[in-house]
């Protein structure tokens, strides 16, 4: 069937395949976030190093703001082979694998350095290998980052505050149930959506991290921010398995330590910006409310049986094999 997105899609990729006859391969790659966005600065980096290193036989296009479409439709390409990569949620491929649902539930984490340790441990390696199943390649983690609530009805500093909020989410069961054991009225969008739906009044608030918010100047358009820090969510990078078989071994292996490289750049980027963005969401007028650790634990405790539903969802060997790994990385 015929439609917009489609046309948009193939008009992007007819186009660039006229500019770039000259390179012998093209990897074109979607995502959904802004230019200023820490993760699409580490993919120039990736750009950069693929480029470079394969002596101008590659030619990398990067197509940010969801050109390429929604995410689910970006993964979907991959797996048809019309675009090359995207860099979509990990909690996305829960869609074909409800396994994927453990990375992402709430206050899985006590701080992102631990969610890193076991998303690069084993068991973040066996999540990557499932991917396989999918027609794609899992090229590691980039970080997407701790989300946060912001809303035009007024300040959350506890879960009672989140009644009839209605706040945007992704369009993730796991994150739709969190809020709804909060209380919340939870309403699934594509983010390309959200920036108008705020403006226009159709939601009240949306979450997302520190780095989105700004990036995408949602403060315009929000009030209040309160750092419930609910969720740790990174993206996956994937390329097309027929696509990635096709490449020689040395451009294979290009393309995985060009990625790994713009990991560590991406961890640069963010920890040299994070302490400046609560600041510059104030200076846009946003009251911001930092949460304590007490007032983090309520909503933890609010959603443990959102946790504990999902080890049915998961899987029960999945569930238990990540529980273990964060206690391993918590020393606990």
């Amino acid at each position: 069937m015929f439609n917009k997105s489609t046309f948009t899609l193939a008009a992007i990729l007819s186009t660039g395949l006229a500019m770039t006859a000259s390179a012998e391969t093209v990897i074109k790659i979607g995502h959904g976030a802004a230019e200023s966005f820490h993760m699409h600065r580490a993919l120039l980096h990736f750009e950069e190093l693929v480029e470079a290193g394969s002596d101008g036989e590659i030619d990398v296009q990067i197509f940010p703001s969801s050109q390429m479409g929604p995410d689910r439709e970006m993964i979907e390409g991959v797996q048809t082979g019309v675009l090359e990569m995207a860099i979509p949620p990990s909690s996305f491929f829960a869609g074909w694998d409800p396994a994927f649902a453990v990375i992402e539930l709430p206050y899985m984490y006590a701080s992102k350095e631990i969610a890193f340790d076991v998303l690069e441990s084993e068991a973040g390696d066996s999540m990557i290998d499932r991917v396989e199943n999918q027609g794609l390649v899992g090229l590691g983690w980039l970080e997407l980052g701790v989300r946060n609530v912001t809303n035009n009805v007024r300040p959350i500093a506890t879960p009672a505050d989140l009644e009839g909020v209605k706040l945007r989410t992704m369009q993730v069961p796991a994150h739709v149930a969190t809020f709804e054991a909060l209380g919340a009225n939870p309403t699934p969008m594509n983010f390309g959506e959200v920036y108008s739906a705020l403006q226009q009044g159709v939601i009240d608030g949306q979450e997302n991290p520190l780095a989105i918010i700004t990036s995408q100047r949602f403060y315009e358009v929000q009030s209040h921010l309160s750092t419930t820090g609910h969720v740790f969510a990174v993206y996956m990078p994937v390329i097309s398995q027929p696509f990635f078989n096709s490449l020689t071994d040395e451009h294979q292996e290009l393309v995985r330590t060009s990625m790994a490289s713009a990991r560590a750049h991406q961890a640069e980027l963010v920890s040299a910006e994070e302490a400046s963005q609560l600041e510059e969401i104030r200076a846009a007028g946003v009251e911001v409310l930092e949460l304590t650790a007490e007032q983090r634990q309520a909503f933890a405790d609010s959603t443990e049986g959102v946790r504990l539903q999902y080890r049915d969802e998961v899987g029960a060997d999945a569930y238990d094999a990540w529980i273990a790994a964060v206690a391993a990385a918590s020393g606990s």
